[in-house]
């Protein structure tokens, strides 16, 4: 509090300095004669080619940025909906950059073109209504197009339906770690609630709840090709970002509260890696980690292993200090691998039960919880 008071009187005393210096200066209005010269039409031509040489500069940077990390845009979407989103944004791109060339490369020219010369002076008028009627109703119009095709591309993106097929997964976010928490064969997720929190319940799940039964909690995703997977989204914390570049999906992890993301991948991990481009850039990319291993061996360091690629989900909101490692890995299977995956994994209720089971030889009284859990389990 003692902090925020001085900053408040430091800048009352900095606007009450710059009202000073005001009230000193209308004081001097006439006092003194002005000796200062207008700028000469040479001054002014030499100006207006400074101005043309700074627009050839921007062009010039502009297309050079293009050439030069161009390539580091994402490139083949891997969802079903990626080709929509790209669409949008390159549409935007083109838009921005034509608009940016023609407005820019007007500004640079009328300033240079009514410059100022001696003895001319500037005709004043107070409005244009056709001018004002056409840089209002182009932008509006192009404007409506762009959020009418933004708005159309969305709702197919958050259209969620409860079809037997969709596979339904909750993404939960903590500093500074991904959790994934599966349906189970019922494909309704049991409810839950930081409250229930306790030793390998890191999610919250509420046992008692019988859609829980068959969940389980997993650090890597894996989700199956071809099928439309939603995700309901929680965050333990603070504001987390659920930020999966490759499916073109990000959707905010909010504290109290459940979001929800839909999207269908269309390429496998093996079938993403194999794609042309992805092939090219995993080699460049080893390519540069081979230098620096080298250097790094010179120095008797441990060198880099070769890069291979992997789908991510990753934090893109700063959420703390080791916000940058916050990730999982994803894995897009075939069908057939998903199922097989999905029967090797353990029950978060089975997992609990044999948490907390007293040690053999030792009669001890079950909690509540416990008791829950195992007929749970029996039930099951």
């Amino acid at each position: 509090m003692t902090s925020l008071l001085v900053i408040i009187v430091l800048v009352l005393l900095a606007v009450a300095l710059w009202q000073l210096t005001k009230i000193f200066d209308l004081t001097q209005v006439g006092s003194k004669s002005d000796s200062s010269e207008v700028a000469t039409d040479k001054d002014n031509n030499v100006q207006g080619y400074l101005m043309f040489g700074f627009l050839a500069f921007l062009y010039i940077f502009t297309i050079y940025g293009l050439l030069k990390w161009g390539g580091l845009a994402l490139h083949t979407p891997a969802s079903a909906h990626g080709g929509q989103v790209d669409n949008l944004m390159n549409i935007s791109w083109v838009l921005l950059f034509l608009v940016q060339a023609i407005t820019q490369a007007l500004l640079y020219y009328f300033s240079f073109k009514y410059k100022g010369k001696q003895g001319q002076k500037a005709l004043f008028f107070a409005d244009n209504n056709k001018l004002e009627a056409l840089w209002s109703i182009i932008p509006a119009v192009v404007l409506a197009g762009l959020i009418l095709y933004g708005l159309y591309a969305w709702t197919n993106i958050m259209f969620i339906d409860d079809e037997e097929d969709t596979v339904v997964i909750e993404l939960y976010a903590q500093q500074f770690k991904w959790s994934a928490r599966y349906a189970g064969e019922d494909n309704v997720l049991g409810k839950a609630n930081v409250r229930y929190i306790e030793g390998v319940n890191t999610v919250g799940v509420d046992l008692s709840d019988p859609n829980s039964a068959d969940d389980f909690v997993t650090s890597e995703l894996h989700i199956p090709v071809g099928k439309k997977v939603h995700f309901k989204m929680r965050s333990q914390d603070v504001l987390h970002s659920a930020y999966m570049p490759h499916f073109r999906a990000q959707m905010n992890c909010v504290p109290g509260m459940v979001t929800e993301f839909a999207f269908e991948p269309i390429y496998t991990t093996a079938e993403y890696r194999e794609l042309p481009y992805m092939i090219e850039k995993v080699a460049h990319i080893n390519e540069l980690r081979a230098k620096k291993s080298a250097e790094l061996i010179a120095k008797g360091e441990t060198g880099l292993d070769p890069y291979t690629f992997d789908y991510l989900l990753l934090c893109n909101k700063i959420c703390g200090s080791s916000h940058y490692n916050m990730q999982m890995k994803i894995v897009v299977d075939t069908p057939e691998d998903y199922k097989k995956w999905v029967k090797e994994q353990v029950l978060l209720a089975q997992q609990v039960k044999e948490a907390t089971a007293a040690p053999a030889g030792v009669e001890a009284s079950e909690s509540k919880d416990t008791v829950v859990v195992a007929n749970v389990v029996a039930a099951k």
